[in-house]
């Protein structure tokens, strides 16, 4: 995840695809948390549910780590960023197959993109739009997705402002499990399902391009140790 923009959602959603990744079967997935805030660990650390895990890392340990998460078996890695243009976040996508940039349909929001955008061409890495915390049929919306697609690609999914979106991070749920059957929920689920389609194709792509690519293997529901919850004030 990343946005030049601070309130873009990165956080929100970066909770909600990864415990939709597990529930879609997607998983072992492992949230990383390099934002100095800590939101989503502190999220994660009100969680009663034990997947999606936790890692914790720095920038410099993130490529070594993701080596070793990989390892031990998990198949996904959703990293949160800052919400600024730093070094931090180009080592993030340095190391990432596809870079979620969530954008709020509003002219300051779309002003902001231009940095990400020029980091991951940069890189070389693809690069996908969520329209986030959009207000139901409203032209600004539709306006936004026409906008970004100058820049990129945009995901046919937008993901709505609603109360229970924004609330289910209160106690480290989701609306997948505080209200699954909203529109909330299917929402989150169409969108994983699309994003899960863009990673299938990178990483064919990727193990084309560059036999002897390191393939994880199936089967493995949980990971071995090494990797838990954040300790208060690490």
């Amino acid at each position: 995840m990343a946005s030049q923009k601070g309130g873009s959602g990165k956080t929100t959603l970066s909770g909600h695809l990864a415990v939709q990744a597990e529930l879609a079967g997607a998983g072992p997935v492992v949230l990383i948390d390099i934002d100095p805030q800590a939101s989503l660990a502190d999220w994660w650390n009100e969680r009663e549910a034990e997947l999606p895990a936790f890692a914790e890392t720095t920038v410099s340990r993130l490529a070594a780590d993701l080596v070793t998460l990989r390892e031990q078996g998990f198949r996904l890695a959703v990293i949160d960023t800052p919400p600024a243009i730093t070094m931090a976040i180009q080592s993030v996508i340095a190391v990432a197959e596809l870079i979620v940039v969530p954008t709020r349909p509003s002219p300051h929001d779309l002003r902001a993109v231009g940095a990400t955008v020029d980091m991951c061409e940069r890189a070389g890495k693809p690069l996908v739009f969520v329209v986030n915390a959009a207000t139901p049929k409203s032209r600004i919306t539709a306006e936004a997705a026409v906008a970004l697609s100058h820049h990129g690609t945009v995901a046919p999914v937008t993901i709505h402002q609603r109360t229970d979106f924004a609330a289910s991070m209160i106690d480290g749920r989701t609306v997948m499990e505080t209200d699954p059957n909203g529109k909330s929920a299917q929402e989150v689920a169409d969108l994983w399902t699309y994003l899960a389609d863009r990673l299938e194709k990178n990483f064919r792509r990727t193990v084309f391009a560059a036999p002897g690519a390191h393939v994880v293997q199936p089967g493995i529901h949980r990971p071995a140790g090494g990797f838990g919850r954040r300790v208060a004030g690490s």
